[in-house]
């Protein structure tokens, strides 16, 4: 059995119907697909992703992300995307591998290495990119992340095993393509981290009206600094971040929690019925009705993005 082979395998030993499962690896879940998806809204968490087999698309603003076993994504930031398997048999179903990333256990690991000289080159800030990316997996990152799924067999050996086969996935990144964007995770008040900080006043506060100058008083930098990176990162203004966080929640609280539209829209923030149905629709194709019998209809519809 090739390699490649071999980590599908891995994954489908552990999953045995459609979806997403968290595993006893701390920040480590498991997805399968048996036949494509819809094409999924979500908050995409700053993450690696890896698919074993399948293809997927991620949707971000205008940029779509295509990629399968031969490529990784890279999260940096929580953002709103819109993903998709696109590529999934009953015979060969999707299969992938996401790890969240720990921006301490980054910063332990730059300080470790010396990467931090290469931070002080880049200065303050670095350059800012958009939050999504993709790398060609190598074979020592692939080897990396199967020895740490090989754990799940022994669980008395995750506590020990497990955060060194993190630490080596984590040094795998910090030396390859991507090394530049974890830096600026990790790196105390960087323009990412500036950015990642209004992003997480968005996400606490999103049902409530914000100016820009007080979502950039928040992040401790000017309001025209603040609307130009966080476009850079998200590829969407402040407010439109706002307004895919609200219908997200709203979506939600319909399809899980059986609430009406106009309840689901007044609790996310809308004061207007119309508006909200107007928007909603305009993000996810349809009304709030016909859009969640369309989903509860679907199997595998409600997979994460």
């Amino acid at each position: 059995m090739d390699r490649q082979a071999e980590f599908a395998a891995l994954i489908e030993q552990y999953t045995s119907g459609d979806g997403m499962l968290e595993t006893a690896l701390p920040r480590v879940a498991l997805a399968k697909l048996s036949k494509p998806s819809e094409p999924m809204h979500g908050v995409h968490q700053p993450a690696l992703c890896i698919i074993a087999q399948g293809r997927k698309q991620v949707i971000l603003g205008d940029s779509i992300y295509f990629y399968d076993a031969s490529q990784y994504l890279v999260a940096s930031v929580d953002v709103p995307v819109v993903g998709q398997v696109v590529e999934a048999t009953p015979e060969k179903p999707y299969l992938s591998f996401k790890l969240n990333l720990d921006p301490h256990l980054i910063s332990e690991l730059i300080l470790e290495t010396g990467l931090t000289d290469e931070i002080e080159r880049e200065g303050a800030g670095g350059t800012l990119s958009t939050s999504l990316s993709l790398a060609t997996v190598t074979p020592e990152l692939l080897d990396a992340v199967m020895r740490m799924l090989r754990l799940l067999d022994k669980p008395r050996d995750i506590a020990v095993l497990g955060p060194l086969a993190e630490r080596e996935i984590l040094y795998r990144l910090l030396n390859g393509p991507d090394a530049a964007r974890l830096r600026q995770i990790a790196q105390v008040d960087s323009k990412l981290q500036r950015v990642t900080r209004a992003i997480a006043w968005i996400k606490q506060h999103f049902t409530e009206p914000f100016s820009i100058e007080l979502l950039a008083s928040e992040a401790r930098m000017s309001a025209s600094a603040l609307h130009h990176h966080f476009k850079q990162v998200t590829a969407m203004s402040p407010l439109q971040y706002q307004k895919q966080l609200r219908l997200q929640e709203a979506r939600r609280l319909i399809l899980i929690q059986g609430s009406d539209a106009a309840s689901a829209g007044h609790q996310v923030g809308y004061e207007s019925p119309s508006q909200f149905s107007r928007e909603y629709s305009r993000l996810f194709g349809a009304p709030p009705l016909r859009d969640a019998n369309r989903l509860k209809a679907t199997p595998g519809a409600l997979v994460p993005a």
